[in-house]
């Protein structure tokens, strides 16, 4: 279900670079000391044989090395028929990233394709620059129209190729997991109802081995899920509680994971303006990150950790029986809850799930994902995420996984000084604020959701911000992004710190 690109790439060693056809030579570039760029003296020689003088080229394209930056040379050959020198930049995971998406773009319809600017890398870094190629390679759309298509063979040149072959592979599955997420995001809300998305994790989480349960509506009133039942109230499309399980069977800990599933937000009888309403089918990322994380989770995890994935769906819509501003509503686990504004939906969702996970799944350590606050964005803008923790080991192992990842993240303060700004004369606590005028509100809605998880080690990552990109850039597409899905992954790889 991961596999959203058809690109190949393959580790060969050094001595075997040139065994078989290249229609593509990638070498690399790096911003020199005089701002011209510099090239390994191999390079320069094998492109003078080929009757390139490349420093030449290099000057006259104006070139720098910095990370991404291309220049395309023809060659008077068969085999090979160019020559793509590619900045690397300074070589940090980040640079090497961009340098890969840049290159992949540029090698799009090649046959075969031949990296040597990837010989020196070490396997960090060669994972960083093949997922930057992977991810510019899947289709974004939900729609029929077949994406570009990426190179058909590409073979990276390394120095071992057995450790180098591992790194590529956990490139694959990271990056595959984004993209499987950015193309659920993508679907059209009327065809990815909170029901169509339960469907498709439980194909999901069959394929890959996992554990599935899926509770309807009946199920959640049963076992007292008011918050989601409230906000699913006003679709006939009705609410859903996904929870997917990776168990290895020796398992010391539990790691769960729970992500705000809203397919589509109106913002129920408190209605968003109609523009804002347009970008709102990404309003279930959070559980398409859960998701696609799940799905790569068994090649990920160490043994004795089990992981398990909790999708809160539901559809928020204005509709006869929606829930009202004033109502109160019973969450799971017994808090009440007063609703002061229906659009903040997504913290009534979570709210369920985090109880849930905390009470009835045992968890040992808990980390919610949601497109959850304007506030967010309004903060960090859209290339971090607000974190939000409740142990600073926590925190600092998901901003590590997520440098690495390239999905970064900031941590923003759990002030319990901001609590009276939620507090309720008639429940335990409201929705939103009570308190007129501006305020703090991803801090809020954080301390709302910290109600929920008790002692339980807990971070809660909003990416309202960062999952969306207004447009195509680095390995971005245009629309939502998936972010989180590869840091969860590379947290959970080690071990899942709390």
């Amino acid at each position: 279900m991961l596999e959203q690109t058809q690109l190949a790439v393959d580790v060969v060693a050094e001595h075997q670079a040139f065994d078989g056809p290249s229609g593509v030579v990638v070498i690399a570039t790096a911003p020199g000391v005089d701002r011209s760029p510099r090239v390994a003296d191999a390079d320069v020689e094998r492109l003078a044989e080929w009757g390139v003088d490349l420093p030449r080229r290099l000057e006259r394209a104006r070139a720098t090395g910095a990370s991404g930056d291309l220049v395309w040379i023809d060659l008077e050959r068969d085999d090979p028929i160019a020559v793509l020198a590619l900045g690397l930049g300074a070589a940090t995971p980040g640079d090497l990233r961009r340098a890969g998406a840049a290159a992949c773009r540029r090698l799009r319809g090649q046959s075969d394709v031949l990296v040597l600017a990837t010989a020196d890398l070490d396997h960090e870094g060669l994972r960083a620059f093949v997922e930057g190629m992977v991810l510019t390679t899947g289709s974004v759309t939900w729609s029929r129209t077949a994406p570009a298509e990426p190179p058909a063979r590409v073979r990276v040149v390394v120095a071992d190729p057995e450790p180098a072959a591992r790194a590529v592979g956990a490139a694959h599955r990271d990056a595959g997991a984004t993209l499987a997420a950015r193309r659920w995001v993508h679907a059209p809300p009327n065809l990815l109802s909170p029901v169509d998305l339960a469907a498709i994790a439980g194909v999901v989480g069959r394929e890959c081995g996992l554990a599935i349960r899926v509770r309807g509506v009946e199920e959640l009133a049963a076992e007292g899920f008011g918050g989601l039942l409230a906000v699913g109230a006003g679709s006939s499309r009705p609410p859903s509680l996904v929870v997917l399980d990776h168990d290895p069977g020796n398992a010391t800990r539990r790691v769960v994971v729970v992500g705000k599933g809203i397919t589509f937000d109106s913002g129920g009888l408190s209605l968003k303006k109609p523009d804002m309403q347009m970008t709102m089918k990404t309003d279930m990322s959070g559980a398409a990150v859960v998701l696609a994380m799940m799905a790569a989770v068994a090649d990920a995890a160490p043994p004795g950790l089990r992981v398990t994935g909790v999708l809160c769906l539901a559809e928020n819509l204005p509709g006869a029986r929606a829930t009202r501003p004033g109502d109160v509503l019973t969450q799971h686990g017994g808090l009440t809850t007063e609703v002061v504004n229906t659009d903040a939906e997504g913290r009534l969702v979570l709210a369920d799930g985090l109880d849930h996970a905390v009470r009835d799944l045992a968890a040992d350590v808990v980390v919610d994902v949601a497109t959850l606050t304007g506030a967010a964005t309004l903060a960090l803008g859209r290339r971090h995420a607000a974190l939000f923790a409740s142990t600073d080991t926590l925190a600092a192992a998901l901003q590590h996984a997520g440098q690495d990842a390239g999905e970064k993240m900031w941590r923003m303060p759990l002030h319990a000084d901001y609590a009276d700004l939620i507090a309720s004369d008639v429940a335990d606590q409201a929705n939103a604020h009570t308190v007129a005028g501006p305020g703090p509100g991803a801090i809020t809605a954080a301390l709302f959701l910290s109600r929920f998880v008790g002692d339980t080690p807990w971070a809660h990552l909003d990416i309202a911000g960062p999952g969306r990109s207004e447009a195509e850039r680095d390995d971005l597409p245009k629309g939502g992004t998936g972010f989180g899905a590869r840091a969860l992954l590379r947290w959970i790889a080690a071990g899942a710190p709390a």
